[in-house]
């Protein structure tokens, strides 16, 4: 599979749109300059043919695409994991941790977050005592996968986590940490906004100005 991924992709490279890529991202990783539908048919063309993975196969495909340089194939690899993290189980976690942690910036972080991480914790409660323990992580990339890893529960999300999480790390100086707290209660604000409003009201001398910005801005 990888094999027939590079054969795709590089062909289609082209290093103007590359640059710009690379400068919006700050130049974490060089890129290739493929559109994102362009990468998508592209990617679609691989896949064709192959059976459902399981989880050594969900490994090997991430771990290889994050040890190739340019960043589109760290989106494949987001993409397979995404529409595979069914069949992975807890013992995936370290895979992800390592995922998070090599490369790190938000274009993928908040994806795995949001499409792995929390699938995982959904599908294995006992993860979320992990989660418990990313949440205070030095690693600003792991705190904030804990931070959002909630963000497409709605009605299922544990708010005495959620919450928890925002007053434990809100004192954090990083820009991406206060994001994602004020994006974490914004979106779990379209489930139950009197408790968020409650929450921000409640916790607003110890939020940052960015958090609580975020947080209200669709209330």
């Amino acid at each position: 599979m990888l094999a027939r991924l590079t054969e795709a992709y590089a062909p289609a490279a082209d290093p103007v749109r590359a640059e710009g890529a690379a400068a919006y991202m700050k130049h974490i990783a060089p890129f290739l300059g493929i559109p994102t539908p362009r990468r998508r048919a592209l990617s679609k063309a691989v896949l064709a043919g192959t059976g459902r993975p399981d989880e050594r196969d969900c490994t090997a495909v991430a771990l290889r695409c994050w040890e190739l340089p340019e960043r589109e194939y760290q989106y494949f690899a987001v993409d397979y994991l995404r529409r595979y993290v069914a069949s992975c189980s807890s013992g995936f976690l370290p895979v992800l941790h390592h995922l998070v942690t090599t490369t790190p910036w938000w274009d993928t972080v908040d994806l795995l977050a949001a499409h792995v991480a929390g699938p995982l914790v959904a599908a294995d409660p006992a993860l979320a005592r992990e989660m418990d323990r990313w949440a205070e992580d030095e690693n600003l990339w792991v705190a904030r996968t804990a931070l959002l890893h909630q963000l497409r529960y709605k009605e299922a999300t544990d708010t005495d986590r959620l919450f928890g999480y925002c007053l434990r790390r809100a004192d954090h100086p990083d820009f991406f940490i206060r994001k994602a707290i004020g994006w974490a209660l914004r979106e779990y604000a379209k489930t139950d906004p009197t408790a968020v409003r409650d929450f921000v009201e409640g916790a607003r001398t110890r939020l940052s100005p960015l958090s609580v910005r975020e947080a209200l801005k669709n209330l």
